[in-house]
């Protein structure tokens, strides 16, 4: 399958209907993904990134179908990651010699995963490459967006950005332009990605939109290397993406818990309950982590203003699920949110001052000691679990 893009550029990917997993088991694709792949044909012709590796014998032969592969002048390899370089092996193999163009740390990450010493060229930010006709790719380094060796191209003359990882989204579709497709969709698949992928690198993201904002660029379509295409105002997922890095939230507080025997469950539903009580314009959302895919969860946490973690106590410490939802957040380093903590227990009662600590680790307000009660909460816990409620959202 190919299409054209825009003019003389044709994508030349591979849509993955069948992904659910990414990154290992790291990330859940609900929706599935596509590998984009970008042919540009001039007086010169450059393929700009590839596809992951199970798809390279396919990518390479479909390839062959648009192209002759002799004719490939130059290889755009914007970000060195398997899911973009995995076809390179396969399609060197036929084109040997032919140049690769990356960043410094794209050559190094290659060669660390393929161990060939192909031809690269080494860019840097404003190096250009002349494809004829009037057109000209730039290069743009991003380094940590969200990879030390990703690079955006900017086509001239077609007024198209290359922007690899950036503004793109795990959906697969058969109408590969954002104008096409299921907005609600799109929107979530877009925050979810940024939220598990992107939110530990905010302060690059403001700082490179604002840097190629200030090349004056004009700016007709933006071609990402997951998802669709933005054709139709493709400003809207850049200025999207200024209001996210800059410490996202909405008017949501969310609750997540592990429970044993449900009365971890019983305190957070009581606790949703003072909350509402207190407040009926925020919304509140609860979720138990065992049964949660978690990319979701973070995605619900990016949205919030504050969070409440529960966990029952075991053996001196907290249930797996939490343990793992602490160790994710960790490594994303939201800022300028707020928590607390609840949960039951029978005889030590670790749990609370666990998470706590934890969550302070990460970054987050922490206004109070928590709550935590003894066995099944009676009428009288559940007031407490209430009031409890109604004191954490006044004191947002």
């Amino acid at each position: 399958m190919s299409f054209t893009v825009k003019n003389n550029i044709q994508w030349v990917g591979k849509i993955d209907w069948e992904l659910r997993k990414f990154h290992g088991d790291e990330y859940s694709t609900h929706r599935g993904s596509s590998y984009n792949s970008y042919l540009i044909r001039e007086e010169k012709t450059a393929l700009i990134d590839t596809v992951w590796t199970p798809f390279a014998k396919e990518y390479v032969e479909n390839l062959k179908k648009t192209v002759d592969l002799s004719t490939i002048d130059y290889v755009v390899a914007c970000h060195g990651e398997n899911d973009h370089s995995g076809a390179l092996p396969e399609l060197m193999r036929q084109i040997p010699g032919t140049p690769i163009y990356c960043t410094k740390n794209g050559e190094k990450i290659l060669k660390g995963l393929y161990h060939e010493d192909w031809n690269f060229k080494i860019v840097k930010t404003s190096d250009t490459l002349d494809l004829g006709n009037g057109r000209t790719l730039t290069f743009v380094e991003a380094p940590m967006l969200h990879w030390p060796d990703s690079m955006f191209a900017y086509l001239s003359g077609d007024e198209v950005l290359f922007s690899n990882d950036a503004f793109g989204q795990h959906y697969a579709s058969e109408f590969m332009f954002n104008d096409r497709v299921d907005q609600a969709e799109l929107f979530q698949e877009c925050m979810k990605y940024y939220a598990n992928i992107l939110t530990p690198f905010s302060p690059l993201v403001i700082k490179k939109i604002k840097e190629i904002l200030g090349f004056n660029l004009p700016l007709d379509m933006i071609c990402t290397s997951h998802g669709i295409i933005w054709r139709d105002s493709p400003a809207q997922i850049v200025e999207k993406y200024l209001e996210w890095a800059d410490s996202y939230q909405e008017n949501q507080i969310t609750i997540l818990y592990d429970t044993m025997w449900d009365s971890t469950r019983i305190m957070a539903e009581q606790i949703a309950g003072g909350i509402r009580q207190a407040d009926d314009d925020v919304t509140v959302k609860l979720f138990n982590l065992a049964k949660t895919d978690k990319n979701d969860a973070v995605t619900e946490i990016f949205k919030s203003k504050a969070i409440l973690l529960g966990s029952s106590t075991i053996n001196n410490g907290i249930l797996v699920h939490v343990a793992s939802l602490l160790e994710e957040i960790k490594g994303l380093k939201f800022k300028k949110k707020s928590a607390g903590a609840f949960g039951s227990y029978g005889w030590s009662g670790e749990a609370v001052k666990i998470m706590l600590e934890r969550l302070a680790d990460s970054g987050f307000s922490t206004p109070d000691q928590g709550l935590r009660l003894t066995w099944a909460p009676d009428d009288a816990n559940m007031a407490a679990c209430r009031d409890y409620g109604k004191r954490f959202v006044q004191n947002l």
